[in-house]
């Protein structure tokens, strides 16, 4: 067993966001971005992404976009359709704001919370 990682040991792997807004971040994954639900108790909902994107409760809010020392960390979504998945977020009144740089575009929104959330293509990420 001492060749055996913690990979090896992991079921699935998540990521917990502490939100403020806990009931607005849980509406705008399940109904803006379109993830599933795998788990819900009292102070948390679980979502399918990729492991999981765990939202709960004990965060702090921002009305605008946190700044990277408020919350260091990106929720990222890679796509083979960038421009598709612009014009869905953007349809339910995201605004997205998308960069183009030679390795690919980016493209950038917040969640109730003022978490950054983003899209990325190409997918080379996993691929």
């Amino acid at each position: 067993m001492s060749d055996t990682g913690i990979s090896q040991l992991t079921e699935a792997y998540g990521i917990i966001l502490f939100t403020e807004r806990f009931e607005a971040c849980v509406a705008f994954y399940k109904r803006t971005l379109g993830l599933t639900v795998i788990e819900r108790a009292q102070e948390l909902v679980s979502f399918q992404f990729g492991g999981y994107l765990m939202v709960e409760r004990g965060g702090h809010g921002s009305e605008g976009q946190k700044a990277r020392s408020q919350n260091p960390c990106v929720l990222r979504f890679n796509m083979d359709d960038i421009d598709a998945a612009i014009n869905v977020l953007r349809a339910k009144g995201l605004d997205v704001k998308a960069q183009v740089f030679d390795w690919g575009t980016i493209a950038s929104f917040t969640d109730p919370d003022g978490n950054l959330c983003e899209l990325k293509s190409p997918a080379l990420v996993g691929a």
